[in-house]
């Protein structure tokens, strides 16, 4: 039985590629926590301590605090990165 990835994704608000990637989410039925940085500076050093970038969008994606980060995500990408960790657990 394959088990869902915790996905994380950091976005702001009118980001259109956001957006596809919550559209993209949400078709799947991928639970994920949304972390909007608009106008929080302190969020955007935590990306960029993190992944040396202050843009977005940013999708963590990962369980039991191990992560991989897609910095410039793309659906297709995306999309491998879930399956191959549903079929890994």
């Amino acid at each position: 039985m394959s088990s869902k990835p915790k996905v994380v994704l950091w976005s702001k608000t009118g980001c259109h590629f956001c957006g596809e990637i919550k559209s993209y989410l949400e078709s799947q039925n991928q639970p994920y926590e949304n972390i909007q940085v608009d106008g929080n500076d302190a969020l955007r050093d935590v990306l960029e301590t993190k992944y040396g970038v202050r843009f977005v969008p940013v999708v963590e994606v990962g369980g039991d605090n191990k992560y991989e980060a897609l910095l410039n995500p793309d659906l297709e990408e995306l999309g491998k990165v879930l399956e191959n960790y549903s079929q890994a657990v």
